[in-house]
């Protein structure tokens, strides 16, 4: 698992943005979670794949035309590509890369890496609209069939933020102990909402007892989410 190096600079974004998420004067231990300790679930993890290829191909089939539609949209709403690709980290601190529908400027981050905010301007109208109902998220059943992804599991994060947040939130990085997410436990209690600490609590929390009764429960609980666009941003 990667571990952070404080003798890397930094980007100054980056700084800022964890000062905002984070009370950067201490640091807090979470709980240590050895992965050789963690039952093994070989049923449910074969379980969970298989539901993950045949949820996410059948989604992507019947979202074909509305998926399409929002391309369309994009294009017309702004400069730019339709898709947004950004390398993030995944299983085992494995680099992988997550593929969206752009809903931002194209230099939404030319300051430097940056978490999204409530009424963010670098989003654009389109984008909006997508974000609020988790759309721009489609792009990513392909990431699950692909098994880059799990349907349910940690939200994936990139390596920058990582090495941020292990200096003060020593065992952030254990959420890559199992395979990342397009929802999860800490996005049906709160998303974006959330900070770094309370979400890297539910991920482990998520770690420690996934279950397949766990992960239906997740599964309605993020189609709620989907209506209300709660923690959404």
């Amino acid at each position: 698992m990667p571990r952070a190096n404080y003798n890397d600079e930094v980007d100054p974004a980056v700084v800022e943005t964890v000062a905002k998420l984070v009370d950067t004067s201490k640091v807090v231990e979470l709980e240590r979670i050895d992965p050789d300790k963690l039952p093994k679930r070989h049923l449910y993890r074969f379980v969970k794949r298989v539901f993950d290829i045949v949820s996410c191909s059948c989604a992507l089939v019947v979202c074909a035309i509305p998926m399409a539609v929002i391309a369309c949209k994009i294009k017309r709403d702004s400069p730019g590509p339709v898709f947004y690709r950004q390398e993030r980290l995944g299983l085992n601190g494995r680099p992988i890369t997550i593929v969206k529908f752009r809903s931002m400027y194209v230099d939404a981050e030319e300051r430097g890496a940056q978490w999204a905010e409530g009424d963010d301007p670098r989003v654009t109208p389109i984008g909006k609209k997508i974000r609020a109902n988790r759309l721009d998220e489609l792009p990513q059943f392909w990431s699950v069939v692909k098994g880059d992804l799990s349907l349910i599991g940690p939200r994936p994060e990139r390596k920058v933020f990582y090495d941020e947040f292990e200096k003060y939130i020593r065992g952030f990085s254990q959420r890559m102990v199992v395979k990342p997410g397009i929802t999860g436990l800490a996005q049906v209690n709160g998303g974006y909402d959330l900070i770094p600490e309370e979400k890297a609590l539910y991920d482990l929390e998520y770690v420690k007892h996934r279950s397949i009764v766990m992960d239906w429960s997740i599964i309605w609980k993020t189609i709620r989410v989907l209506f209300t666009h709660e923690g959404a941003r």
